[in-house]
């Protein structure tokens, strides 16, 4: 049974040192539960809140405000009490979407966005775009479709946040040995650029000398691991990356006084981009909740951005989506909403996850 505020700090102080990973959950509105919680008390917050005037909520709440300054007002309000109790090693996830009003597009995820950086102190550390690669209908005529939303990724302290690359990179491709031949991920030999360095009338005898040892170490590197794939950068045999401003590009400094210079993969695989390809299917049949926000959009930023052991926080929980993906990465949560029917069956949903996850073995 969800909690209500006048219990939830007790249950809160209690639950946070135990080994329970199953979610807490408490009735009322985000900002008064909030303010029980202590300073400090949370160390990883992901939330998608009621769009303004997208939706009629059940039990009322944030988004339906008459004026859409009232509706970022009361999120801004929200968020400051989330920004006390998040840990300066915490980060904060907030998915938001648009709205049209007479045919304007007001921009509200970006407005609420600048404002928690000017007025709060919230550092953006990204602006992810959520690509639901299909929408719903749109009839309109006079504009393109609409099929993508914000992650807005804030943290407090831009020097002593907690983030773990490691742990959401792609699995890389393997190198591998044909014919004693060293071939990286992506098929490099190194033959070609042993016979540009050769070729080339832009190095010196001595720079040559230093590319063939250095190609030959890299190389040796991919045979042992410790490099997936690479490419060299020949002077004026490839184009320099991102600026051929000496001033600018230490690439180009490289280039000039060495010759050359390579670029490494990470042998551990490549980091996640910007750009999140996500369908918002409702894998659950859901009839309660119809806000597309799927489980595949909070495990890159829970298993990033909150530490084993950590408690995730979810003020606008509604079924608990985010709970949900909490407890199956071993991570504790709490979740609130205004709704005591979407809690009820955001525990409901926890329950059988974890009833099932403990009976897999046999």
């Amino acid at each position: 049974m969800a909690l209500v505020k006048s219990e939830f700090r007790a249950y809160f102080s209690e639950y946070a040192e135990t080994p329970d990973i199953s979610p807490l959950f408490c009735l009322g509105e985000a900002r008064a539960i909030l303010k029980t919680l202590p300073d400090e008390a949370i160390d990883f917050c992901m939330t998608s809140p009621p769009y303004w005037g997208q939706r009629q909520y059940q039990n009322g709440g944030i988004g339906l405000e008459e004026a859409y300054e009232d509706y970022i007002l009361n999120l801004l309000n929200v968020f400051a009490e989330l920004r006390r109790v998040l840990k300066p090693t915490g980060s904060f996830w907030l998915n938001l979407g648009d709205t049209y009003r007479d045919k304007k597009l007001l921009g509200i995820p970006w407005r609420i966005t600048l404002r928690l950086m000017d007025e709060q102190g919230w550092i953006l550390r990204n602006s992810v775009v959520w690509n639901k690669v299909k929408g719903g209908l749109d009839n309109a005529k006079d504009r393109v479709r609409n099929i993508h939303e914000n992650i807005f990724f804030f943290v407090r302290d831009a020097g002593d946040y907690y983030f773990n690359v490691d742990a959401i990179r792609a699995k890389p491709r393997e190198a591998r040995v044909v014919n004693g031949a060293v071939v990286s991920a992506t098929g490099v030999t190194g033959v070609r650029y042993k016979r540009q360095i050769e070729l080339s009338t832009a190095l010196t005898d001595a720079e040559k000398e230093a590319a063939f040892k250095a190609l030959d170490a890299m190389l040796e590197s991919i045979r042992r691991g410790e490099t997936s794939d690479f490419r060299m950068i020949i002077r004026n045999q490839q184009r320099t990356t991102h600026s051929n401003s000496e001033s600018v590009s230490g690439r180009a400094r490289e280039l000039k006084e060495k010759g050359f210079y390579f670029l490494k993969y990470h042998p551990k695989g490549s980091k996640p981009d910007d750009v999140w390809e996500i369908l918002p299917e409702d894998t659950q049949n859901r009839h309660l909740h119809f806000a597309p926000y799927p489980q595949d959009l909070c495990k890159l930023p829970i298993l990033a951005s909150c530490p084993p052991g950590g408690i995730v926080l979810d003020p606008f929980c509604g079924t608990g989506t985010t709970m949900l993906v909490a407890q199956l990465l071993e991570r504790k949560s709490v979740g609130i909403d205004v709704a005591e029917n979407y809690l009820e069956f955001a525990e409901q949903r926890c329950y059988d996850q974890h009833y099932k996850q403990e009976r897999l073995p046999l």
